[in-house]
Formats: C-alpha cells, structure tokens, sequence
C-alpha cells in the first residue's frame, strides 16, 4: 500500500503539468523533465536512463493527460508515439517542487576536544564488524557523519587491514602502495616515516581529489611518545566561518599551491585549490591543509596580505588544544577516517624506546557512502 498521498487533479500551466495532491501539496512538472524521466526508458538491470533527449522538440507537450484506473499520471505525448505511467509515489518521491522548498540539514555531527569525554561514540569492536550488515553500519556511520572512528581489537598481521576494509570495499591505490609502512626509516621520502612530531595535516592535498579516507592500522606501538592526535576540519571551519567571517571567506575563494617532490616517484605533483570547499548545498566538502606540502604561495598581490591573515589563523585553530583529540594508539587498532575532514598529527616519539608500526590504507569517500546507502536502502 502506498505511504504517498494521491493525485487529486491535474492542469496545464505553460510548459509544465501542476499536480494537485490530496494533503494540499502541490506539484509543477515541466514537459521535458517528464518526457526524459519516463520510468519506462531505463534498462531493467543495468538501471541507465536509456532515452535520448534529442530525438524530440523543445516543443513537446501531452496530446493528452489524465490520472488513470490506477492512479498513475499517464501522458501521451505529441512526438515519438509514445505513452508515458507515472506512478503517484514516483513522482511524489522525485518531486523537484517540494525538496526545493525542504530546509538543508546537514548530516555532520561536529566535535572538538570533549570527544575525549565520549570515546566511546567513535569506537567500534572489530567483531562487531565481521559480524554482519549492522556492525559494517554502525562503523560506517562513524565514518560518515563523524569523520571518525577506532576500530578496537582487529588482528596485528601484516596487512589484515586488506581484509577488514574490504567490508566497505576496494581500497584507493597511490605511489605510496598499498599498504603503505609508518615506520622510522633511513631517508624517508615522507616525514611520516621518522620518529619526529607531524603537525596536523590531511594526506596528499597535492592530488586533484585526494583520498578520501584513511585507515590507520596499529601493528605494535610500546614506544615512549608518538600519541596521535586529530582534529574536527569542519567544525573549525564552522567556527571560523561565525567568528572570522572575513578569513573563511578568503580561504573559501584563494587557489593554493600544493606540490609534492617524492624523490622515489618520476613525477612533480602540483595542485592550485582552495583550503575549503563547500558542496552543492553550501555545507562543506572538503578541506586541503598541509604545511608539510603546501607550496610557494602565487595568488594576486593583492591577495597576498589577506590570504597569509587568514591562514596564520587557520593554523593556530588547527592546532588549538580545544580542537583537539588525543590518544595513543594500541595494537590492534585502526584508526580510520575521513581524510578531507579530519587531520591527523602525531607527537613525537622515542625510536630507541620500543617500536611502532602502523599499516596505512586509502578508500575513495565514494565508497563509504555508496555503501551506507545500500544499507540504508536508500532510494535517490
């Protein structure tokens, strides 16, 4: 039985169709929207629109147009001797009208240094993750609307990460390899492979869409040091955008210059974007911050005085304790997260103390959400 009200009338209204629900609502569906959307012109297992636009006129319209026995919209259209059935759920669900009117609310829940207070919310047991569809949720769900989770008591051999990220699904591969080794090495082609402190950064800001999580795996950790820290990129963001409008202004809209001399890669990686994006609905997407990596600044000279205000001020919120989480990661841990929200920095530790060695792994942020989706049965 159908949870959507049903269609109470029907007229014209120039190039569009309104629809007159029965709880009052009401609907306008141009002709065009409604030809390239007939439910029947999509492949019945690979589930691509099939139809193409231009085998009809900007002047298509209904020949005629009425709610049939079964409550469906059916229109016969003037071009191509075609009959199109919308069902009243299909169009009420799909209805462009009423999600336009719909306020935004955004999916991200915001942290700062009082998570320490709630470690507990972004932690998860690795049982609870092999053992079926709700584990893999509930992680994901960290991942997505936190940016953050710790996975707790996964196996220590080298590279089981492989086998525990594959419940969301096929990792990101970089020149890094995968998995890629944190450990203290002689001539490191990455300040992450020495024992040194690592300020807080997102990885590979140098690459055009930078990966889009980061899974941590702690194989052995009894050094003296090397705590690992992270912090909320939006909700600074958030922060800086009520309290230094000006500043989060200039960063939303002034290229940076990200570049990346691996001396073991043939390559000179280099990327202009800003330090914030925002997506579609104006709720961030994104932020690219590496000291490590950022290059030698080329804005416009007028630019230049505002671009270095605002980001002194960037860097000192990043690295503000009251946006900071600490924790010292223990073996069997996977600290993973949403590597274009969340930066990741790391205390210095002894080397001569002990040995710490993590595993690294890189996901698309497509595939975290592509897969939440499917759990939650989304239907777009």
């Amino acid at each position: 039985m159908s949870h959507y009200p049903s269609i109470s009338s029907l007229k014209k209204n120039g190039k569009s169709i309104l629809v007159d629900w029965s709880d009052g609502e009401q609907s306008k569906f141009n002709f065009l929207w409604l030809r390239d959307n007939c439910p029947s012109e999509v492949h019945p297992t690979a589930r691509e629109r099939t139809f193409n636009l231009l085998t009809v006129t900007d002047d298509i319209h209904p020949k005629s147009y009425k709610v049939n026995d079964k409550g469906e919209l059916e229109i016969e259209w003037s071009e191509g001797d075609h009959t199109s059935y919308y069902g009243n759920d299909w169009l009420r669900h799909n209805c462009y009208t009423l999600k336009s009117k719909k306020k935004y609310i955004s999916p991200y829940f915001l942290w700062d240094q009082s998570m320490e207070s709630n470690f507990e919310d972004i932690q998860i047991d690795y049982e609870e993750i092999i053992s079926g569809d709700d584990g893999i949720k509930k992680w994901l769900e960290q991942l997505h609307y936190k940016g953050i989770s710790i996975v707790k008591n996964a196996p220590i051999e080298k590279e089981s990460g492989f086998d525990v990220i594959a419940n969301i699904s096929h990792h990101r591969e970089t020149f890094f390899k995968t998995p890629f080794e944190v450990i203290d090495i002689p001539n490191p082609n990455n300040s992450a492979y020495t024992a040194a402190a690592l300020r807080n950064h997102l990885d590979l800001p140098y690459y055009e869409i930078a990966p889009g999580y980061q899974f941590l795996h702690c194989l052995i950790n009894n050094v003296t040091g090397g705590e690992s820290v992270a912090v909320d990129g939006f909700k600074v963001a958030s922060y800086m955008k009520e309290n230094f409008t000006e500043f989060f202004e200039t960063l939303l809209e002034t290229p940076v210059k990200f570049v990346n001399r691996d001396y073991t890669s043939n390559a000179i990686r280099v990327m202009h974007k800003p330090l914030f994006s925002l997506d579609h609905n104006n709720d961030f997407n994104d932020i690219r911050f590496s000291v490590a990596y950022m290059g030698v600044m080329d804005c416009d000279p007028d630019q230049m005085d505002k671009f270095y205000e605002a980001y002194r001020k960037l860097i000192a919120l990043l690295h503000d304790p009251i946006f900071e989480i600490n924790f010292k990661l223990k073996a069997g841990d996977i600290f993973s997260f949403n590597n274009r929200r969340v930066l990741h920095g790391r205390k210095e530790y002894d080397a001569n103390s002990g040995e710490r060695h993590l595993q690294g792994y890189y996901i698309d942020r497509d595939e975290i959400i592509g897969r939440l989706n499917f759990l939650n049965k989304i239907n777009p």
